[in-house]
């Protein structure tokens, strides 16, 4: 995976359950490949087996959302349909009855898409539409939950982020102090390492030397080592530093 996508996936995972969600997952697949428009639904495709509740339409479109790109002077494809003049390509996730799906579109049918950009984009599929499936899932309590409670999304975005960087740690068996591990979520999240000494009120070096503390428990050389280690697969079995 290109590691200068790590900063994008961390700004993605920390918008999960938001409205900028969609523009962030946006920008992290133009990081990746020029598109016009961004598509993202989640379709039910399995029916529902109780006898007196008529059966939803397979694959009838229960959440979707469109992002096109900013400063576009050519006419905008149809992302619900199957228009032949815009150039097209979707990845898509089976899980638990839903079928969530990411379609991307460029305007110009001569545009289309190349087999060396289908691969680029499919080898990102793994993290993208996990991301997908807990953003959609992250938003159903906002219109399921009973009255009185905070929205979800208030309480989503980085929270998730740093729920399940600890949820990596303790898959790892490893330990970071309260320090080490805000500064490592906060570069998961895109933030630079002067941004982060100004939110926690921290020299840059001294947020430098929490970094450094953090990869030699985590077995990592650096930024980008933390981010392939939080968002690569092959990485999920790595071991600890001796």
């Amino acid at each position: 995976m290109n590691s200068n996508l790590f900063p994008h996936i961390g700004k993605v995972i920390a918008s999960t359950g938001s409205r900028h969600f969609p523009r962030m997952l946006h920008d992290l697949i133009r990081a990746q490949l020029a598109v016009d428009a961004t598509h993202i639904r989640q379709m039910r495709v399995e029916p529902v087996t109780q006898r007196c509740e008529p059966e939803p339409p397979k694959d009838a479109a229960l959440r979707a959302d469109t992002l096109f790109s900013e400063h576009s002077d050519r006419r905008q494809p149809e992302p619900s349909s199957t228009a032949a003049d815009a150039a097209q390509l979707h990845l898509t996730r089976r899980k638990d009855g839903y079928r969530y799906v990411i379609s991307v579109y460029r305007n110009d049918q001569s545009e289309r898409f190349s087999a060396q950009e289908r691969s680029l984009l499919q080898d990102i599929s793994p993290v993208l539409l996990p991301m997908v499936e807990k953003h959609i899932n992250a938003l159903q309590p906002l219109e399921m939950g009973p009255p009185g409670l905070a929205p979800i999304a208030e309480t989503t975005g980085l929270d998730i982020l740093r729920l399940r960087f600890n949820e990596r740690l303790q898959q790892l068996g490893l330990k970071l102090s309260n320090r080490e591990s805000e500064v490592c979520v906060g570069l998961l999240a895109g933030h630079t390492a002067p941004e982060l000494a100004g939110q926690l009120q921290l020299k840059v070096n001294t947020v430098e030397s929490y970094l450094k503390r953090a990869a030699i428990k985590l077995g990592i050389s650096g930024r980008h080592s933390l981010m392939k280690w939080m968002y690569s697969p092959q990485n999920s079995a790595a071991s600890p530093a001796a």
